[in-house]
């Protein structure tokens, strides 16, 4: 029995934020007793919450071998595995737990998400469903069925789900948060997103803004960048530029809430030159609050919004004077805690604010700075007998009906082209066919789609614009990454703007970069642009030749430039706020 209570404060400390005296208490209690089953099983637990997967897995293997028939021990070293990024493997794991102890709850519930990361979303779906019916109304259940039909592409069939779960969970923010970030995918009226973003704030008790700090607005600012991404991640390829150049009276501390990856490059990179980093992803959402209090921490800057990884609801309380969130997420987070929301007039032109939660802070010309892979190849034009190809390597999750009605129309207007598109979740079967479903509805012929799922390495993913001639944006969630990579290699992206965030960010990239021309207003508009881009074979050859210097003289990529309106954002935030 008093192992079992050191265990159980040991998991305490952890979640308080003393992960190294949890871990030396569970250390102690293995040289008394090295086949506890309980204590191999925290030790790993403990091992994965400070981002040691390789020692994690030593100890949950050491708790397998020495039990070799118990199915919890099996469920955790999948855990384990998963949280190690080898989803294949966790399959394998979670299988023999429920081959031990078939309907073991935990173990199929580990399995639905193991499997879509393994890129079996159907699978996925069917273990959700089972597990469904053995554990009805279970929220981390539905959630998981709703996480499948979600990498399926079947947003509808997802947000029907949570239209029913949210009945029987009126006031649990996570699945209102599930809700904002699945209608950033669809093309719904602007009732439906305030709606949702109603039904989100309404799980909380709004808190006052802190009184006790001081209020000079010209003061030095601690700054804490909160996020799960600052690692290869595309929100950390937009976060590199103001990193670049950090005001003398500004201070960043980061709160990386996402397992430690110190090998990761551009984990190295922050940490060169941001000295203080926090790894936070063991603490829960009382001591996180906790810890950013401690720090003194004036601003909380939020880069995730609803986006994987985040940790929204450890701001519920208000920890820090001021909190702005920016980059992460395409639409107003409804948080009633979250003060302000960096953007552009182009993004949220004036009149938006009606559609947001936040207040809004305008960054022109361009709320993003764009800064391409090192080493990236050079521009290729296609083959000179290549057949007109239009692409996207934009998620497949983006290709909405309107914008399958958008790419038909650009295809009819050039018969002879062809589509491209690559995404990695084309590698599931189940993600393909719903594709396949949805541009049989929209009229397109299949024979002239080609798609492409993962390539190696980022020289391979931008090699591949070589095959496309014009890209073509998503809408109404447009590209980022993706219009910036295609723009860098030379190919032209034609976008509609539409009537939200999310539909404006290439439209806001492309003024930034100078390229106004092929931002559309309408379906239209948008193939008649394509269709001029397809034919004129001039105006592409001096595209691919002169798009990359025109980027580099404009405001998307001048880093020194992005910073001061970035950090000034912040410093304007932080006097509207104590004034």
């Amino acid at each position: 029995m008093a192992i079992e209570k050191t265990l159980e404060r040991a998991l305490h400390d952890a979640s308080q934020g003393r992960l190294r005296e949890a871990i030396e208490s569970v250390r102690f209690t293995l040289r008394r007793s090295p086949t506890h089953p309980l204590a191999m099983r925290v030790m790993g637990q403990l091992y994965v919450q400070a981002g040691d997967f390789e020692q994690a897995i030593h100890h949950l293997l050491r708790a397998v071998a020495a039990h070799p028939r118990a199915a919890d021990a099996q469920s955790n070293l999948a855990n384990a595995l998963m949280s190690a990024g080898r989803a294949h493997e966790s399959v394998a794991a979670y299988r023999k737990a429920l081959e031990l102890h078939p309907n073991f709850i935990p173990a199929l519930i580990g399995l639905s998400g193991a499997l879509t990361a393994a890129g079996d979303a159907a699978g996925a779906l069917a273990a959700g469903e089972l597990c469904a019916k053995l554990q009805p109304n279970w929220l981390d259940v539905d959630l998981n069925r709703v996480d499948a039909l979600d990498v399926m592409d079947r947003h509808d069939r997802a947000l029907a789900l949570l239209d029913e779960i949210k009945l029987r969970h009126p006031f649990d923010a996570s699945v209102h948060a599930r809700r904002l970030l699945l209608l950033n995918y669809q093309s719904a009226p602007p009732e439906t997103f305030a709606s949702a973003l109603r039904d989100y704030g309404s799980c909380f008790t709004p808190q006052a803004p802190m009184k006790n700090f001081d209020r000079n607005p010209d003061r030095p600012l601690r700054i804490g960048i909160l996020s799960p991404d600052l690692r290869t991640h595309s929100v950390a390829f937009f976060f590199d530029a103001p990193t670049r150049h950090i005001p003398a009276d500004m201070q960043l501390v980061v709160f990386a809430s996402s397992p430690s990856q110190p090998n990761d490059a551009m984990t190295r990179m922050f940490k060169q030159r941001i000295s203080e980093w926090v790894e936070v992803a063991h603490l829960d959402d009382q001591a996180l609050d906790a810890l950013i209090r401690a720090r003194r921490i004036d601003v909380v800057l939020d880069l995730a919004g609803h986006s994987a990884g985040n940790r929204l609801r450890a701001l519920d309380r208000r920890p820090a004077p001021l909190i702005v969130t920016a980059i992460g997420h395409p639409a107003s987070t409804g948080h009633p805690s979250v003060d302000v929301r960096l953007v552009d007039a182009i993004t949220d032109p004036q009149g938006s604010e009606g559609a947001c939660t936040e207040r809004l802070e305008r960054m022109d010309p361009c709320f993003l700075c764009y800064i391409p892979p090192i080493d990236s190849p050079e521009p290729t034009l296609p083959a000179a007998d290549a057949p007109l190809t239009f692409g996207s390597f934009n998620l497949s999750a983006k290709i909405s009906a309107e914008t399958l009605r958008t790419w038909r129309m650009a295809m009819d207007a050039v018969p002879v082209s062809r589509l491209l598109l690559k995404s990695r979740s084309l590698g599931d079967a189940a993600t393909r066919e719903s594709l396949h479903e949805r541009m049989r509805a929209a009229g397109i012929d299949e024979s002239r789609v080609e798609l492409l799922a993962f390539v190696k390495g980022i020289d391979e993913h931008l090699a591949l614009y070589s095959r496309i001639h014009v890209a073509l944006d998503t809408t109404p969630y447009s590209g980022t990454t993706t219009t910036c990579e295609a723009l860098w290699m030379g190919v032209p992206v034609v976008t509609l703007a539409g009537d939200r965030h999310s539909a404006r960010v290439s439209a806001s990239l492309l003024r930034a970069a100078g390229f106004d021309e092929l931002v559309a207003d309408s379906a239209e508009s948008f193939a008649r642009i394509a269709a001029r881009c397809a034919t004129d074979v001039a105006w592409r050859t001096a595209f691919r030749r002169e798009a990359r210097a025109r980027m580099q003289s404009s405001p998307l990529m001048n880093t020194a430039a992005y910073a001061e309106r970035f950090f000034g954002a912040l410093r304007s935030s932080w006097r509207a706020q104590v004034l």
